[in-house]
């Protein structure tokens, strides 16, 4: 489970998250989503550690990010919208450098990075330094090292940027298995369809605050249009400037009209 409980993180005088106040169930596919600069990957980096909130708390399967930040990070897997891998190490020693810092037997390790290789198709790189690797071969790699510890919380920054159509489904599957089986996965993105496609619940940010959260449907009930919109049509109405939504509302007939 994760809990934002009122957490607001300014940069000087900038609000990048403002109150946000949200709990993401066990076993929920959480799809967290925004225009650039809405606050998505600051929420993200409070979430993980990486940034502490200017107010408010965030706690992951009950323990708080800040004062009990070692049980929070031994439950989370977390992977970056730039993952970041050690040039002069191979895949297979980075995966290696992983378990080791969540404290996995070696036994366990091994079993456990064959599975990830053979899950994400890295045999054919693995052995080779990862400065040598795509964007798409680094994000597989970081895929498969934020797995190798079983984690109860998945947290995501974009994670279909640069995977081959091949990939991108797999991690669509893989992320749907993981949620059936009782992960928590937080998940940002600007594939909308991505998140049409497999997310239990949605959130959508806007300039630092969440707008909305529900399920598609209930979304759709709430919006000012008839019809059943798209999750792309619901997000460009519920982020649209007041300008714009002002010239999207319907014109209602004036008096004069209604007497003709």
């Amino acid at each position: 489970m994760i809990e934002f409980c009122h957490v607001s993180r300014s940069y000087g005088r900038k609000v990048a998250v403002a109150d946000l106040d949200l709990v993401v169930p066990s076993g929920e596919l959480f799809a967290f989503l925004g225009p650039n600069g809405a606050g998505k990957t600051t929420s993200i980096k409070v979430l993980v550690g990486l940034l502490r909130p200017s107010s408010g708390r965030v706690r992951v399967c009950g323990f708080d990010v800040e004062s009990e930040t070692r049980q929070a990070n031994s439950v989370v897997g977390y992977i970056p919208d730039e993952p970041y891998l050690y040039d002069k190490l191979t895949g297979r020693e980075f995966l290696q450098f992983i378990a080791g810092m969540y404290g996995l037997p070696t036994h366990v390790a091994d079993e456990r990075i064959a599975r990830e290789i053979a899950r994400f198709e890295l045999a054919d790189f693995v052995d080779d330094l990862c400065e040598s690797y795509s964007h798409g071969m680094k994000q597989r790699v970081a895929l498969a090292a934020a797995l190798l510890h079983d984690p109860d919380v998945l947290v995501l920054d974009e994670p279909t940027v640069g995977l081959d159509p091949r990939t991108v489904r797999m991690m669509k599957d893989l992320l749907r298995e993981r949620a059936a089986m009782g992960t928590t996965v937080f998940m940002s993105t600007h594939s909308l369809s991505v998140a049409e496609e497999i997310a239990d619940r949605v959130g959508i940010v806007d300039r630092g605050r969440l707008r909305c959260v529900g399920t598609i449907d209930e979304l759709r009930r709430r919006s000012r249009s008839l019809g059943k919109m798209s999750l792309e049509q619901l997000f460009l109405e519920i982020t649209a400037s007041p300008d714009e939504a002002a010239a999207a509302a319907p014109v209602s007939a004036s008096p004069d009209e209604d007497a003709a």
